[in-house]
């Protein structure tokens, strides 16, 4: 593998977070929920870790923020635009599937 400085690493991870963000940003067809139930993670997750990620910083930041980088726009607009009524299925399977805290 190729030596990669630091400052290229986080560059490349960046640049990775933004591609994410943007594809998450485009697929408005994929619910949370799915996500969640798929991948373990969803849109909130990721905002949650960019908040924990600044935090550690020591760079204030509030949760509806952090949601709003992620979502592109206030959450409760985004809910409102796109988010679907889940499933029992799917709120059974999340039961099944959320995370342990």
């Amino acid at each position: 593998m190729t030596e990669l400085t630091e400052e290229q690493k986080r560059d490349l991870e960046a640049a990775a977070f933004r591609r994410l963000v943007a594809h998450l940003r485009e697929r408005t067809d994929v619910q949370n929920i799915d996500m969640m139930n798929l991948a373990g993670f969803c849109r909130n997750c990721l905002s949650n870790w960019y908040r924990d990620a600044a935090e550690a910083a020591g760079i204030p930041l509030s949760r509806d923020d952090s949601r709003e980088v992620v979502y592109g726009m206030p959450y409760d607009d985004w809910k409102a635009k796109y988010q679907k009524e889940a499933s029992a299925t799917d709120l059974a399977a999340f039961e099944v599937n959320r995370p342990k805290e």
